[in-house]
């Protein structure tokens, strides 16, 4: 049997001694009836224990693979990333889902980071291997509200891009990194596009793919609300505003980042440059097992011993309520002010 507690096991045995303690004395100079329930009640708290340090029994080994590498995706969350131009009448954004998921599938155990970027750049996520949050983060993400946009630049984000790999390199000199754009290359402000060559050195691999149609895609009107968008379009004289692919702009981060670009449509695969690291097979050096769980035994015997707790409670309830109720004999009248009856 292994464990693996929720907390350290220190602070745990701290939060349950004192408790015990308390009632192992009660159980001491309890009779009669009352010992039972005090033992009861220590029998609860030793469950709990037992539940908290998530006891487990090893079961059979699994190969995990681990990419020793550094990936900080970089996603366009503008308006237009909403333009409904893939895979036919799609939003963009599906798009980008989709191939950020072809890009955890294909690196495990990589680190990732993500970066958003529309009027300003924000990091959304530090490097992490819980893929399952990355994903959750994206699933969730929604593009800037529309009465508050302003104009964006595509290239707002070279700064914290070039931040996040420099403080990778400081932190795991030993580890690759990797660089992924995602955006439509549509430059929304009169000044120039910032260049990413400040992140060149800092990158040794990854790309810069972007989304939409020559012929462009109308774009919903989008809303701080729960849906995220609202069944209007974005106007421009008199007709829906089409929102076009940009593909010069995106070649020049590309080239900025040393890096290829890809135009990616729904009906093509997505190609993938190999991990700059050496995948790493963690069988070669110990595998991971499976571990099946035990906990659920000292839940059950918690449920069991509330109960019988509860079901105490309620009769005592009930007894308090019955000693409570006025009770008037009959034939009798109560004394009035002016003397007895």
């Amino acid at each position: 049997m292994i464990f693996q507690p929720v907390l350290n096991v220190f602070l745990i045995a701290l939060l349950c001694a004192p408790v015990a303690a308390l009632a192992v004395i009660a159980l001491t100079k309890a009779k009669g009836r009352d010992k039972a329930l005090w033992a009861m009640r220590l029998v609860l708290l030793l469950a709990c224990f037992f539940m908290l340090l998530r006891p487990g029994i090893p079961g059979g080994a699994t190969q995990t693979l681990a990419t020793d590498t550094d990936i900080v995706l970089v996603v366009d969350t503008t308006a237009s990333i909403v333009a409904e131009d893939w895979n036919g009448d799609e939003p963009r954004l599906d798009g980008v889902r989709a191939d950020v998921q072809t890009i955890v599938d294909e690196y495990p155990g990589a680190r990732f980071a993500l970066i958003t970027f529309d009027a300003s750049a924000d990091l959304r996520m530090p490097l992490t291997t819980d893929t399952t949050a990355l994903v959750s983060s994206l699933e969730v993400l929604r593009p800037e509200v529309t009465s508050q946009s302003r104009g964006s630049s595509i290239g707002i984000a070279n700064q914290l891009l070039t931040d996040t790999l420099s403080n990778a390199a400081e932190a795991s000199p030993d580890r690759s990194r990797m660089v992924f754009y995602f955006g439509d290359g549509e430059q929304t402000v009169t000044s120039p596009p910032e260049p990413f060559d400040g992140s060149e050195n800092l990158t040794d691999a990854g790309a810069v793919l972007g989304y939409g149609s020559a012929e462009g895609g109308p774009m919903r009107l989008t809303t701080g609300g729960i849906e995220g968008s609202s069944n209007e379009y974005i106007e421009y004289q008199g007709a829906n505003a089409l929102s076009v692919i940009d593909e010069e702009n995106l070649e020049a981060i590309a080239a900025d980042l040393g890096v290829e670009y890809q135009h990616r449509t729904a009906d093509a695969a997505l190609t993938l440059p190999d991990a700059p690291s050496t995948t790493t097979d963690y069988a070669e050096s110990g595998s991971v097992g499976n571990v099946t769980e035990l906990y659920w035994i000292a839940a059950l015997v918690v449920v069991a011993l509330l109960g019988v707790e509860l079901t105490r409670a309620s009769m005592l309830v009930a007894r308090l309520r019955l000693l409570r109720a006025p009770s008037t004999s009959p034939g009798r009248k109560k004394p009035t002010a002016g003397g007895a009856a």
